[in-house]
C-alpha cells in the first residue's frame, strides 16, 4: 500500500517528533466538531470522591501509601467510523513502517465529547495532586490500530500510545523502539492522535530538514481527504480522550478486532512521557484506566492543564519551577525509562529521581541519547551537529522494559532495580560522572559501554542547535588506548559477548536480542 507514512520526510524523534520513511521492516539491526457517527454518552469524567481511605502497602524502600478512591465508570470513544482513503494512514517514524507479518493495520475515528481537568489545590512536588472535571467539548480524533490478524494468537496486552507532536507532527517513538517485543509477544498496539497539533496542525517545537510540506500540518493539513472530518477541541481535552480511548479498548471494542485485553497499558515518550506524567498524577486516580504505565523519557516536568482550544506550553512546563514525580500512592505500576542525556541537561530528569518502590521502576542507561541513530534513520548521517549522532542500544533495552512492565503487571514480579547513573553538582550544576573515555559511570550496562571501541554518550556535539542537543554522540577511541584494552580482536569479540550475556542475565536485554545486541560490536575498528 503507498501512503504518506512511506514517503521519507527525514524528521527527528522523541522530544523532535519521528519521520515518515521508506524503510519497509521492522528488523533490529541498527540503522545510519460535530460527530458524523453515533457519539457515546456525554457524561463528564467522574470527578474525586470524598472520603478516600489510605492504607500502607510494603515495598523494597519501606512503604508507601495506597489511596483508595472509588472510581466511576464514563463514557467511552466511539471507535465505530473507519478512516479511509487518501493517501493512507499517516505516522511520523523512521523505522517499523510497514506492517509486520500477520499483522492488520487500521485507523478509526475517536468520537465522543470530553472534559478537561482543574486541579484542586496546589500542584506539588509530590505529585498528589487532586483534579476535578472542568468544561467539556466534542472531539473528532484519530487512533492508528495495529495488531494480529489471527487474535488467537494475541497475548491478551493492549499498549495504548499517546503519540508525540513535539516535530509538530504525529509520532510513534515507543512504537518504533519496542515494534520487535510488541510483534513477537502478539500485543495490540493502539497510537492516539491525543494533542491538537497533531490532529489540526499548529507551532512546531523543534523542526528538521526536509519535513517542510508536513509539519505543523496536522492530519487535516496533510490529508484532507482522509482526515478532514477530524476536529480537537485543545489539549485541555487530550487527557479524557486518552482515557475514553482505553475504555472503548477495554471493553473489547470492534477496532481491536473485539479482543477484550487482560492489560491496558500506557505508553509515551518525552512530550508524551511528560503529558503522562500529568495523566498519572492527576487523572489516573480518577478513572483507574490504564492497568501499568511506560514513561520513556519524561522530562523533570508534567504537561500543563489549558483552557479550550489551547495548545500545551511544553517550553513553558520544562521550565516551571514545580518538578514532580510519579505519585507513589496508586495500583498500577510504573517503568521510568531514561536515556543518559535525559537525566542532566535540557530535560533534567536527575531533579525527579525517586525510590524504586514496588510500584515503581526507574531505569537509566549508560551511553544513550534521548533521539539515536535507530530512531533518526537516514537523517542520522546528514546532520551537522559536530559529532555523529548516538549508535546506542536504547531501544533494546527499551524492548526488555516493556516486557518487564507486562510481566510485572501480569504477574505481580517486579522488574530488577537497577542502578542509577552516577552524577555530580559540586560545579553547581549535575553533570554525569564519566570514566577516562568519556563513558559515563553507573547505570544500566550494556556491552556497548562496558567493552567499547567508541565512546557513546549523551552529550551532544558541539553544534549548540535544539536537535542536536538531544542526539547525544558517537565519539572514537584512540587507537593506542584501544590497543591497550584489547589486545587482539578475538579478545574483544569474546569479551563483547561475555558482556552481553551478563546483560540478559540481568534482565535488561531480552535473550532474543542476543544477535541484535552483538550488531553493536565493531571488531573491523581494532587493528590486526
Amino acid at each position: 500500500m503507498t501512503n504518506i507514512a512511506r514517503v521519507s520526510l527525514l524528521l527527528a524523534v522523541g522530544l523532535l517528533g519521528a519521520c515518515a520513511g521508506d524503510d519497509n521492516t521492522t528488523s533490529d539491526t541498527p540503522t545510519t466538531v460535530a460527530p458524523t457517527s453515533a457519539a457515546p454518552s456525554t457524561t463528564a469524567a467522574p470527578s474525586t470522591t470524598a472520603g478516600a481511605t489510605t492504607t500502607a502497602v510494603p515495598t523494597t524502600t519501606g512503604t508507601v501509601p495506597t489511596t483508595t478512591t472509588p472510581v466511576l465508570e464514563g463514557p467511552a470513544a466511539d471507535l465505530s467510523e473507519e478512516l479511509v482513503g487518501g493517501s493512507g494512514p499517516f505516522i511520523g517514524a523512521a523505522v517499523g513502517l510497514a506492517v509486520p507479518d500477520g499483522y492488520v493495520e487500521q485507523e478509526f475515528v475517536a468520537a465522543g465529547t470530553a472534559s478537561s481537568y482543574r486541579a484542586v489545590g496546589e500542584l506539588t512536588g509530590d505529585g498528589m495532586w487532586t483534579f476535578e472535571p472542568d468544561t467539556t467539548a466534542e472531539y473528532r480524533t484519530r487512533v492508528l490500530v495495529r495488531r494480529p490478524a489471527d487474535l488467537s494468537t494475541a497475548s491478551g496486552t493492549v499498549i495504548v500510545e499517546w503519540l508525540n507532536v513535539s516535530g509538530g507532527l504525529d509520532a510513534n517513538p515507543d512504537y518504533a523502539s519496542t515494534a520487535e517485543e510488541i510483534v513477537r509477544q502478539g500485543h495490540v498496539w493502539v497510537g492516539v492522535s491525543a494533542q491538537l497539533i497533531g490532529v489540526d496542525g499548529g507551532p512546531v517545537l523543534v523542526g528538521a530538514p526536509g519535513a517542510e510540506a508536513v509539519v505543523g500540518k496536522g492530519l487535516v493539513g496533510i490529508d484532507p481527504e482522509r482526515y478532514g472530518s477530524l476536529d480537537h477541541p485543545g489539549d485541555g481535552y487530550s487527557f479524557d480522550i486518552f482515557t475514553q480511548v482505553a475504555r472503548a479498548v477495554r471493553a473489547g471494542d470492534a477496532a481491536v478486532g473485539g479482543l477484550v485485553p487482560e492489560l491496558v497499558l500506557a505508553a509515551g515518550e518525552s512530550q508524551s512521557a511528560i503529558a503522562l506524567t500529568t495523566y498519572y498524577n492527576g487523572v489516573q486516580p480518577l478513572t483507574d484506566a490504564f492497568d501499568g504505565f511506560f514513561v520513556h523519557s519524561r522530562a523533570s516536568a508534567a504537561l500543563p492543564l489549558v483552557g479550550p482550544g489551547e495548545y500545551a506550553d511544553l517550553s513553558g512546563a520544562i521550565s516551571a519551577p514545580v518538578t514532580p514525580v510519579l505519585r507513589g500512592d496508586l495500583d498500577a505500576p510504573v517503568l521510568e525509562l531514561q536515556a543518559e542525556s535525559d537525566v542532566v541537561g535540557l530535560l533534567d530528569s536527575v531533579a525527579v529521581r525517586q525510590p524504586d518502590t514496588e510500584r515503581f521502576r526507574l531505569w537509566e542507561v549508560a551511553g544513550t541519547a534521548h533521539a539515536d541513530r535507530h530512531l533518526m534513520g537516514a537523517l542520522a548521517d546528514s546532520l551537522e551537529c559536530g559529532a555523529p549522532v548516538n549508535d546506542g542500544p536504547m531501544h533494546v533495552v527499551a524492548k526488555a522494559a516493556l516486557r518487564a512492565l507486562d510481566t510485572w503487571v501480569r504477574t505481580g514480579e517486579a522488574p530488577a532495580e537497577m542502578p542509577r547513573l552516577e552524577t555530580d553538582d559540586s560545579s553547581g550544576e549535575p553533570q554525569i560522572v564519566r570514566d577516562q573515555d568519556g563513558i559515563a559511570r553507573g547505570g544500566i550496562r550494556t556491552p556497548a559501554v562496558d567493552v567499547p571501541v567508541v565512546a557513546l554518550s549523551g552529550v551532544a556535539g558541539p553544534n549548540p542547535d535544539l536537535l542536536c542537543l538531544l542526539l547525544g554522540s558517537t565519539n572514537p577511541i584512540a587507537p593506542e588506548r584501544l590497543a591497550e584494552m584489547y589486545p587482539t580482536r578475538a579478545d574483544y569479540e569474546a569479551a563483547f559477548a561475555a558482556s552481553a550475556d551478563d546483560a540478559i542475565a540481568a534482565g535488561i536485554v531480552l535473550p532474543e536480542d542476543r544477535d541484535a545486541l552483538l550488531a553493536f560490536a565493531h571488531p573491523d575498528l581494532l587493528a590486526g
